[in-house]
């Protein structure tokens, strides 16, 4: 089974930046795609950015041109580069792990924007 674990979050001033990790148990993170997500209170869990196995990645039009995802496959290993951080970007995210509609999900490491 595999096991994800957020960590990173944080509270920074609005145009900071922050770095979250997911660290992931299991051979099969190295072969499947995953993502980031991100909840707000009151709202829906949304994708921020998700990243293939092979490396291509996709970006919420909110987020593109702030975010970066990338991965370690050899460390297990997922990443979220945060930039120019708004208050908007306030949310709890979540790492995913795209299993073959069984995915993983991390516990969520809260990220908060504010002066």
């Amino acid at each position: 089974q595999v096991q994800l674990e957020e960590s990173g979050g944080g509270l920074v001033q609005p145009g900071g930046s922050l770095r979250l990790s997911c660290a992931a148990s299991g051979s099969i993170f190295s072969i499947r795609p995953m993502g980031w997500y991100r909840q707000a209170p009151g709202k829906e869990r949304e994708l921020v950015a998700r990243i293939s196995s092979g490396g291509s990645t996709s970006y919420a039009l909110s987020v593109k041109g702030r975010f970066a995802i990338s991965r370690d496959n050899a460390k297990n290993r997922a990443y979220l580069q945060m930039n120019s951080l708004k208050p908007e970007d306030t949310a709890v995210y979540y790492c995913n792990l795209e299993i073959f509609g069984n995915d993983a999900w991390g516990q969520g490491t809260q990220v908060t924007v504010s002066s």
